[in-house]
């Protein structure tokens, strides 16, 4: 008897080792909705990436980059994700603040950043200057400063996107500051009737812009590149503003419940290669965050802010809560 139940044991045991699913080497990466759309950098990422590395890459989009933090920090420590991609310095904080990132092992001395950048847990992989985008055959005399976009006339509309819920929508907050500092509640109340519609991400703001529903759209100094490159189009621009512009350059973490890092780590420093800064100005409309002498002509064309502003993660953190709570008493109507 005691022979069968051992012969039993050990072919279940068999059995069970057999049906056993393998290592996934799958990577999952959560994002906002413009990066891993079809027209996006991800698609191209996917290609290169998964050919070098036998694996398979898994873009989860959220509409927004804090909407792709926040489902992290929903899920906790039981998350799916391996990678967060696309929240920038000014949320990182708030990211480094929930514990789930593990620290990278990138080099980050190859960096060409207007700035300089030292972070043990996020790899910057673009950046670019917060500016709106208008239609230069739609608006012959486009503000050029803040004053003259307050002061506009009164059927004048933008569109921008909620700092709650989108690094744009976030960083025009700070732009306003920077400039405003103790004013800025008064600014927004006098900009406050020009403001078409807050929209949750940047993809719906642009698009809205697109349709001919606003004048002017909170986007970026590099947005124009797309219309010139794509579309053979040259009366999309940026307005550069006197006071200045506020920078952006966003990011990426891994997880520490990732179950690949060592893929995880891959991806990390495949952020910094010449092939993934060849992508990123014809496909996320930004600049790499290392040198690349393939950067398009049309490039050449954009305004480049002379004055940048650009506040740490911790200095945003500290105020971001107040920031926001003025903003939405100032633009209550």
């Amino acid at each position: 008897m005691k022979a069968i139940l051992l012969l039993a044991l050990l072919f279940f045991t068999a059995c069970q080792e057999k049906q056993a699913p393998q290592k996934s080497n799958t990577l999952t990466i959560y994002t906002y909705d413009a990066f891993a759309a079809d027209w996006g950098p991800a698609p191209k990422i996917k290609k290169i990436f998964e050919k070098e590395h036998n694996c398979t890459l898994h873009f989860v989009a959220a509409s927004s980059s804090i909407g792709a933090l926040r489902k992290i920090q929903i899920e906790g420590g039981n998350n799916k994700a391996d990678i967060l991609l696309g929240i920038d310095t000014a949320t990182a904080e708030i990211a480094k603040e929930t514990g789930l990132f593990a620290y990278h092992d990138s080099d980050l001395s190859k960096l060409d950043l207007p700035i300089a950048y030292h972070d043990k847990i996020f790899v910057p992989f673009d950046y670019s200057y917060f500016a709106f985008v208008y239609d230069s055959e739609k608006l012959k005399n486009p503000p050029t400063s803040f004053e003259d976009l307050a002061n506009m006339p009164e059927d004048f509309k933008i569109v921008i996107q909620d700092p709650r819920s989108s690094t744009p929508g976030l960083g025009l907050l700070l732009w306003v500051k920077e400039v405003y500092g103790d004013r800025a509640s008064a600014y927004w109340k006098k900009l406050s009737p020009h403001i078409l519609t807050i929209t949750k991400g940047w993809s719906e703001a642009y698009g809205l812009f697109l349709k001919g529903e606003a004048d002017m759209a909170l986007s970026y100094t590099t947005s124009p590149a797309y219309h010139i490159i794509d579309e053979n189009k040259t009366n999309y621009k940026s307005a550069n503003f006197t006071e200045g512009h506020y920078a952006q350059i966003e990011v990426a973490g891994m997880l520490k419940s990732s179950k690949n890092k060592p893929l995880a780590k891959a991806f990390l420093h495949f952020l910094m290669s010449e092939e993934f800064a060849k992508i990123i100005p014809t496909a996320n409309w930004a600049y790499s965050v290392v040198k690349t002498d393939t950067l398009p002509k049309a490039f050449d064309t954009l305004s480049i802010p002379k004055k940048v502003f650009l506040q740490s993660g911790a200095e945003v953190e500290k105020s971001r809560k107040a920031l926001i709570d003025e903003w939405l008493e100032a633009i209550k109507k």
